[in-house]
């Protein structure tokens, strides 16, 4: 039988087409509910994650007034913006593990508006006063946020233009200002804004460039965004690696289903919010969302995260990429890199983290490892060496300078970093070239020097004076480059595993 477009007037097909059950939706959707979501920036995490949610509550809970509309901003989400509107807003989520894999079509989504069609509109939907929570995941890039100053990016040619627009803004600050200008006068409460992207203090950085961006056009509304509204920090997980061809042949040939855009992901899910809105919200924590109290505790549960996953991606990653691995769990299969990514998880990073009631970091270890094991996903290296200046700086030199205050171990923390800087020239260990990408690539290349890191660590909005005056440190980061640099990977990472 051939497979079945996907469409809501196919669900109750596509649901029993095929010998493995597809758990589709049975929730009104459409002028049925309301939209109490307006999510910019719908990519393959969002919709592994949030959707997925609320999809969840949508579903077993009957929650009506919290589905999403999706906006895409970029001319390149074009794509979604054809993918989605051609299958009523519907998708299907592939979670895969050793176990085998399942497949359920997600309906949470239900519409969408795609920027460049229709500006106003958007503008429109954010200050609806059914629209409650606007969500991002627009990337680290997004937020015009200066790593170095921790203040917007004001003189960007975006953000200049958006300062200066009124009718056709281009970056998320400059329709969320417009929304929030009209909700004001409207006498509505500010939606809340809540921060998806994998950064530090998400929430706390959203709520600072939004302000600053406001204070330059109007600095009483500034004041009213600053005051009334709400930004809860968060942190988010889930493993969701690129949609493949691969992955579309797949979803056809064993559940039956042709869908232009699905989903791969793990079965692992995890999201921790701040309880901080302003305009009300669904009851997340009924489909296992960490509800917590305050920012604190947000940063706990972060600093576990992104030390040990993150930390540990980029050992996987550019390691892996340098010995011309291709997928994360090829890595793995590695006995030498699945020892370098234990030990150091457990002798370098668990000693800087704080105890969380309830939460075991030994068992969380061993979960990471067994999700960098998961064969099915297809996580590629590419995906998790992009952009590396927004990665080591925050997963890794981090943990590297607590040890330094406490003179702590932290060989394997900087044999990742210098995997980093080696990688960084895009030559595989047996020659061979890869592409880097990342937004400092020209200033990076012109430093790199092979086996030596200290022009490089000389970028002050990278690293900190706290690590270039660290004898210990330079010692060690200098020794790990040059013996990569001279004896590859694979010959090095035995020097570095107890």
């Amino acid at each position: 039988m051939a497979p079945l477009k996907l469409n809501s007037k196919n669900l109750s097909q596509i649901a029993t087409a095929s010998g493995a059950p597809v758990q589709i939706p049975t929730y009104p959707r459409g002028d049925a509910v309301k939209e109490g979501i307006v999510h910019v920036g719908v990519g393959g995490f969002h919709r592994a994650h949030l959707a997925v949610y609320v999809d969840q509550l949508m579903q077993h809970h009957g929650v009506t007034d919290y589905a999403i509309c999706g906006v895409g901003l970029q001319p390149f989400d074009a794509g979604m913006r054809d993918a989605l509107n051609s299958q009523d807003g519907l998708y299907t989520v592939v979670e895969r593990s050793a176990e085998g894999s399942v497949a359920k079509v997600m309906g949470g989504i239900n519409s969408y508006l795609f920027a460049p069609d229709d500006r106003e509109a958007v503008i429109a939907k954010l200050a609806h006063p059914d629209t409650h929570i606007v969500s991002l995941t627009i990337t680290e890039s997004g937020y015009y946020y200066n790593e170095n100053t921790h203040q917007l990016q004001n003189e960007h040619p975006d953000i200049q233009h958006d300062l200066h627009d009124d009718k056709a803004p281009h970056t998320a600050f400059g329709f969320l200002y417009h929304a929030m200008d009209r909700r004001h006068k409207q006498g509505l409460n500010p939606f809340t804004v809540v921060s998806c992207d994998n950064m530090q203090g998400n929430g706390s950085i959203t709520r600072n460039m939004l302000v600053s961006f406001a204070r330059l056009r109007n600095p009483e509304l500034a004041d009213w965004i600053n005051t009334k509204g709400h930004f809860p920090n968060a942190m988010v997980d889930r493993i969701t690696p690129q949609t493949s061809p691969a992955d579309k042949v797949g979803l056809a040939k064993d559940f039956g289903i042709e869908d232009s855009w699905p989903i791969v992901t793990e079965p692992f899910m995890q999201w921790v919010i701040e309880d901080h809105f302003c305009d009300g919200r669904p009851p997340f924590e009924k489909v296992g969302v960490q509800i917590v109290k305050n920012v604190k505790e947000v940063e706990e549960f972060e600093k576990h995260k992104l030390r040990l996953l993150n930390g540990s991606h980029a050992v996987i990653a550019y390691g892996g990429q340098l010995s011309g691995h291709k997928y994360v769990h090829q890595v793995m299969e590695n006995p030498l890199f699945r020892k370098i990514v234990w030990q150091m998880m457990q002798e370098e990073v668990k000693p800087t983290l704080p105890v969380i009631p309830g939460v075991d970091i030994d068992q969380y270890c061993r979960t990471l490892v067994e999700r960098f094991s998961n064969p099915p996903i297809m996580d590629q290296l590419p995906r998790i060496c992009l952009n590396g200046t927004g990665k080591i700086p925050q997963f890794i030199m981090p943990t590297i300078a607590e040890a330094i205050w406490v003179n702590g171990p932290f060989r394997r923390l900087c044999f990742t970093a210098a995997l980093w800087m080696h990688y960084i020239h895009g030559v595989e260990d047996t020659g061979a070239t890869f592409e880097v990408i990342d937004p400092m690539l020209d200033e990076l290349r012109a430093r790199a020097k092979r086996g030596d890191p200290t022009e490089l660590l000389n970028i002050k909005m990278l690293f900190g004076d706290d690590l270039r005056k660290d004898k210990r440190f330079m010692e060690t980061i200098a020794t790990a480059l040059q013996q990569i640099a001279n004896d590859g990977v694979l010959a090095t990472l035995p020097k570095y595993i107890d």
